[in-house]
């Protein structure tokens, strides 16, 4: 898999168009949802016009993240004359990104595409690392491909049109980075205070994060071995946000992220010997930052099955990224019934439900 280039914008503008220009292109297509359309297109607006770029736009949000909306997308490159000699730029959240990617590496067995992630969340997760795809079936990303984006533009002035439920989603996945990387990185993401955001410093620790999850993936590019510590908080997580769309009481992706942090933090402290000082911090700072998602022990079979349907898991076995430290991290690791049950038991008992 290509190595993509990731870059930090200082000038998007410019920076756009020095990854247009690395390879020829016949024709130029950009990919919006209806609010980055509005509060994102005109930062790159007078160059695009330059180069007269065709425009797709798709509804907004994760529920649209299906074989409709990209049948639409292939509809759209189809019949204005895309070629696989196209370019198309995908500008928006993760949803955006995620969709985009995959309509490119599927079209004509793919054209070349930029991430401009809007969100904090595609920042820092969905934009980076060459993950593709849709919700197919009622199943998160159920299908996909690895394919790269050729480049990833990151402005953090976009960030500043977020809400603090947008902002707190892609946080999640930051604080799932600190985890993975090293206890002072950890700790300063528990420190950050967002009222008010102090933009600059979100910026530095943006650029952060996309490190570690850039570092991580160049090592294991299709997700065999070390890439699996990103899935930490994940397992459990997508079973939330699963249930949360089944009961239509949807969720952000990095909400349910930080949930099912709380859980698989747990299940590190009973399996693999998580500090319980740092569950306890984690788990305050998630409680007091993301609320939590209502459940019952009515709930857990309907949970465990949700689990069981993870990509990620081979034979049936349930499979989970753990901790035994922060930084130190135990993947391709199990849990009993019994024990994912128990799981649900003190996310229940710590978030007071």
């Amino acid at each position: 898999m290509n190595k993509q280039e990731v870059i930090l914008c200082e000038k998007l503008a410019e920076d756009l168009l020095n990854a247009m220009n690395s390879k020829p292109f016949d024709k130029l297509f950009v990919l919006t949802d209806k609010h980055t359309a509005v509060l994102c297109l005109p930062a790159i607006q007078d160059l695009l016009q330059k180069h007269d770029a065709i425009s797709i736009t798709i509804p907004a949000g994760d529920i649209n993240k299906n074989l409709d909306t990209l049948a639409y997308v292939w509809t759209q490159l189809s019949q204005q004359g895309a070629t696989r000699h196209s370019l198309l730029i995908n500008l928006g959240g993760g949803m955006t990104t995620d969709l985009g990617g995959f309509a490119a590496a599927s079209f004509k067995r793919g054209i070349r595409y930029i991430n401009i992630p809007t969100t904090l969340l595609a920042m820092v997760d969905a934009s980076v690392g060459g993950k593709t795809g849709i919700n197919f079936n009622g199943l998160k990303n159920e299908i996909g491909a690895f394919a790269p984006a050729s480049s990833v533009l990151i402005e953090t002035e976009f960030l500043k049109t977020l809400d603090q439920e947008n902002f707190f989603s892609g946080y999640a996945e930051m604080l799932k980075h600190g985890l993975i990387s090293n206890a002072d990185h950890w700790a300063e993401l528990l420190n950050f205070s967002s009222d008010p955001i102090d933009y600059q410093l979100l910026k530095v620790l943006v650029g952060k994060s996309v490190k570690i999850k850039e570092d991580i993936v160049e090592q294991d590019p299709f997700e065999k071995g070390i890439r699996k510590a990103l899935n930490l908080g994940h397992t459990v997580g997508h079973a939330f946000e699963s249930m949360s769309f089944e009961e239509n009481r949807p969720v952000l992706h990095g909400y349910a992220v930080a949930w099912g942090i709380v859980c698989e933090l747990y299940l590190s402290s009973i399996k693999t010997g998580f500090p319980t000082d740092k569950l306890r911090q984690t788990v305050q700072f998630i409680k007091e930052n993301y609320g939590c998602f209502g459940i019952d022990c009515n709930c857990y079979e309907k949970l465990f099955d949700y689990m069981l349907h993870d990509k990620k898991n081979t034979a049936g076995v349930i499979n989970f990224t753990l901790l035994k430290e922060v930084g130190e991290i135990c993947i391709n690791q199990s849990a009993t019934k019994d024990e994912i049950f128990e799981m649900f038991d003190f996310y229940r008992e710590c978030m007071g439900l």
